[in-house]
């Protein structure tokens, strides 16, 4: 089993967990040059708040998109957005990803911006 596999297998696990619950879910995505991060809704699946390094608001708040700082901003904004949206409490789906680096500063800055997971 390559490394990719391996994430998704653990993703898959992680997000059966979640829909059990029944919670709103805050899923990450990351590449080498960006960070993604969404709000779907527990009942009907929707996106209800995204953001991304590729978002005007967070190019100008960073000055390279592929670090740790980046995933802060994106962590900051998806919070402001979400509270807008009316979403105060989601689970974090880390995607398979490692809670380090780049997704631990995501969640951290979300959290620090008024989300609770």
């Amino acid at each position: 089993m390559d490394k990719k596999a391996s994430r998704i297998r653990r993703s898959r696990r992680t997000r059966a967990k979640i829909a059990e619950l029944g919670v709103n879910r805050l899923s990450v995505h990351r590449t080498p040059r960006h960070t993604y991060a969404q709000v779907f809704s527990s009942e009907t699946g929707n996106v209800v708040a995204a953001a991304s390094t590729l978002n005007s608001e967070v190019k100008s708040l960073i000055k390279y998109s592929g670090n740790v700082d980046a995933a802060a901003a994106v962590g900051k904004v998806i919070a402001e957005r979400a509270k807008a949206a009316g979403v105060e409490t989601v689970a974090f789906d880390r995607s398979g990803y490692k809670y380090h680096g780049r997704i631990k500063a995501l969640a951290d800055s979300a959290r620090e911006n008024g989300l609770k997971f």
